[in-house]
């Protein structure tokens, strides 16, 4: 799809949701549809900003690092914010 082309997505919000972005819509001087187009662009371009870097580190990390890792903790119990209750 090029930056030319439009589809139409028969989007359904809840009401609160609708109101806080229409409110910053006109805050922002901007339709609400133009809103919500920038709202997911930037959702989009977050997500693969952080799929890239993991992957990324991902690539570099060599076998046994996370045995590495884990050895060198201390084998103590948890803090007690941190225990599982069952």
């Amino acid at each position: 799809m090029t930056q030319t082309q439009r589809y139409k997505y028969p989007l359904q919000l809840p009401q609160s949701l609708k109101e806080t972005a229409a409110r910053m819509a006109q805050e922002d001087g901007v339709s609400l549809n133009q809103w919500i187009v920038s709202a997911v662009a930037q959702k989009i371009g977050a997500v693969e900003t952080a799929d890239d870097f993991l992957k990324a580190r991902a690539g570099t990390a060599k076998h046994g690092d996370l045995t590495r890792l884990l050895d060198r903790a201390p084998n103590v119990p948890p803090a007690p914010e941190d225990a599982i209750n069952d």
